[in-house]
This record gives structure tokens, C-alpha cells and sequence, in this order.
């Protein structure tokens, strides 16, 4: 059985709390990454760990542009990739801290009408879960996921599998044994 510790996303929760609570988590990951595995490989393919990083604060402001939101300048993944992190995060999360913002409506072609809150909560969160992995396993790190997000994260994938690899975003589904935990079946999955 997973455990189930008191660092679980309650499901019940807010967007700004289950958000917090996983940026909380890549946060440790980041700042625990030596400065030399910056520039180690990672699960993505042509990647280092500094690119992972750079791929979250490049595409997630983007996908707000709709909204009228936009990240201010902050530290390079180049640069300072534990900076350009922290900085996305601290952004992410002070939209979701402002309900006006929080609840700005906008539509993102495929993706439809949203809020900015159901934009970080339904796409971002997954992402930032998926990347934490991908950092730690890079570093060196302990890759240890939330049992409970993963849990929802992979049941909730499952049915849009079709959609997800035909997206370009997902390669082939790799495959793995039956009786493999649900982490392994969700890093496969992505």
C-alpha cells in the first residue's frame, strides 16, 4: 500500500493549496541539486536537468499569455536554474493567492475556455509533478513522487492516452510490468 503521509495533496483542497504543496516538493528537489549535475542527463531526450527547468518557465507563462498575465523578468535557466524555478513558482502561486486573477476567464486553443486557476490546477500541476521526477532522477535525488497526486495524476491520464501522444507532447507509451507501482506506471505513461 503507498504511503500516505501527511505530505499528500488532499484532494479536497484549494488549486493555491495543492499547488503550494507541489511546488513545495520540486523546490526541495531544485535546491538540493549539486551545481555540477545541472548539466546532467535527464529522462528527456537531448535534455539536462537545467533544460527541464528552463521547459516549465518557458511554456507555463505561455500558456497564460491569454489570460493578460505575464511572468516579469526573472533569473535565466541558463543562468540560475534553481532562480528561474523558485521565480516561476512564486509567480504561479501569486496568481492563485489573487481570486480576481485566479478566476480570469480565457480560452487556449485545445485546451478551451478556462480559468487561470483550472489553467495551473488541471495542466501546470501534472507538469511540475512529472518534471520534479525528471530533475531528481538527473541529480541523483530521491525521486519519491506524492502517492496520492500520482495516483490521481495516472487514473486521470489513462482515458486521454490517444489524445496525449497524438498531441506531441508524449512519446510511445513505454511499456512496463503489471505489478510495477503506480509511479513507474505514470513516468512510463509520460
Amino acid at each position: 500500500m503507498a504511503d500516505r503521509s501527511s505530505d499528500s495533496i488532499d484532494p479536497t483542497s484549494t488549486p493555491a493549496e495543492r499547488f503550494r504543496r507541489v511546488a513545495a516538493r520540486c523546490s526541495a528537489r531544485v535546491d538540493e541539486v549539486p551545481a555540477d549535475r545541472w548539466d546532467a542527463p535527464a529522462p528527456c531526450e537531448g535534455w539536462v536537468a537545467r533544460d527541464v527547468v528552463a521547459h516549465m518557465v518557458e511554456w507555463m507563462p505561455s500558456l497564460l499569455d491569454p489570460a493578460g498575465v505575464a511572468m516579469p523578468p526573472g533569473p535565466s535557466a541558463a543562468d540560475d536554474p534553481a532562480g528561474a524555478w523558485h521565480h516561476l513558482a512564486d509567480w504561479l502561486q501569486s496568481l492563485l493567492d489573487d481570486p480576481e486573477v485566479a478566476g480570469t476567464s480565457f480560452d487556449r486553443p485545445p485546451l478551451g475556455e478556462m480559468t487561470v486557476a483550472q489553467a495551473i490546477d488541471t495542466v501546470m500541476l501534472g507538469d511540475v509533478v512529472v518534471h520534479t521526477w525528471d530533475i531528481a532522477r538527473a541529480s541523483g535525488l530521491d525521486e519519491t513522487l506524492d502517492p496520492d497526486l500520482v495516483h490521481e495524476m495516472y487514473v486521470g491520464m489513462l482515458p486521454m492516452d490517444e489524445m496525449l501522444r497524438t498531441s506531441g507532447h508524449y512519446g510511445p507509451k513505454v511499456d512496463v510490468p503489471d505489478d510495477a507501482d503506480e509511479q513507474t506506471k505514470l513516468i512510463a505513461f509520460t
